[in-house]
C-alpha cells in the first residue's frame, strides 16, 4: 500500500533501470545465464498473457485468442514459448533460444496491437512508408 501511495503522490523512486539491468546481467552468467534469461522471459510473457484471464475469464480469453484477427499471432506466440524452452533445455542452442525470444516479443506485440483499433494498420503503414 505504501508503494501505491508513493506512486500516486509522485514520490516514487525510479528503480526500473535496476530491474532491467538485473535481467540483462543474467545473460552474461557463464553456462547457465542465457538459459535463466530465456526461462524467466518466457514465464514472464506467459504470466502476462494469462493475467488477462482474471479480467475477462479463461474461456473468453481463449475465444478472443482464436478470433480471426488474433489466431495467427496467438499460434506463433504460443509456439515460440514452447520452442524457446526446447532450444534452451533439450537442444541446448543458445542462439536459437535468443532468436525465439525475439520472435516471442514480436508475436506478443502484434497480438497486443490487435486489441487497439487500427493499430496494426498504422504500424503496417508506418513500416511501408519507411521502406519506400
Amino acid at each position: 500500500m505504501d508503494k501505491l501511495k508513493k506512486v500516486l503522490s509522485g514520490q516514487d523512486e525510479h528503480d526500473d533501470d535496476i530491474n532491467i539491468l538485473q535481467g540483462a546481467c543474467m545473460l552474461w552468467l557463464p553456462r547457465i545465464g542465457l538459459v535463466l534469461f530465456v526461462v524467466f522471459y518466457t514465464l514472464g510473457n506467459f504470466a502476462s498473457l494469462t493475467s488477462t484471464m482474471f479480467l475477462m475469464g479463461p474461456l473468453k480469453q481463449v475465444k478472443k485468442m482464436c478470433e480471426k484477427t488474433r489466431a495467427l499471432a496467438s499460434a506463433i506466440m504460443l509456439t515460440c514459448f514452447a520452442l524457446t524452452l526446447c532450444a534452451a533445455f533439450w537442444w541446448k542452442n543458445n542462439g536459437l533460444a535468443l532468436l525465439f525470444c525475439i520472435l516471442q516479443f514480436l508475436a506478443f506485440a502484434w497480438y497486443g496491437l490487435s486489441y487497439i483499433p487500427f493499430a496494426r494498420d498504422a504500424v503496417i503503414k508506418m513500416f511501408s512508408m519507411c521502406l519506400k
